[in-house]
C-alpha cells in the first residue's frame, strides 16, 4: 500500500477537525491556543502534501509551510504572554470569566 495525497488530506482534515473541536469546546485559553496550533499544523501538512504530489520540483509549498511555522511560533509566544498577563491580573485563564473588555 502506498501513501497517496488522499491519505495526507485525510490526516490533515482530522487534525483540523480536532483543532476546531478544541477551540469550540474548551474554555481554557491555553487549550484554545493548542487548538489553533493543531489547525496551523493541518495547513502545513496540506501545503507540503500538495507540493509533493502536484508540483514536486517547486519549493513554494515548503516556503509557505516555513512561513506558517514562524507565524505559529509567534502566535504561541504572544498568546502565552497574554494568557500569563491575564492570569497575573485576574487569576484565571477561563475565557468565560475574562470579561474586562465587555461593556
Amino acid at each position: 500500500m502506498t501513501v497517496g495525497l488522499n491519505h495526507y488530506l485525510a490526516v490533515s482534515a482530522l487534525l483540523f477537525g480536532l483543532g476546531l473541536y478544541g477551540i469550540l469546546t474548551r474554555r481554557n485559553a491555553v487549550a484554545i491556543l493548542m487548538g489553533i496550533e493543531l489547525m496551523l499544523n493541518a495547513a502545513n501538512l496540506n501545503l507540503v502534501a500538495f507540493n509533493r504530489y502536484v508540483a514536486p520540483g517547486a519549493l513554494a509549498g515548503h516556503v509557505f509551510a516555513l512561513v506558517i511555522i514562524t507565524l505559529a511560533a509567534t502566535e504561541a509566544a504572544v498568546g502565552l504572554a497574554l494568557v500569563m498577563a491575564v492570569y497575573r491580573n485576574l487569576e484565571t485563564v477561563h475565557v468565560d470569566e475574562i470579561n474586562l473588555l465587555k461593556w
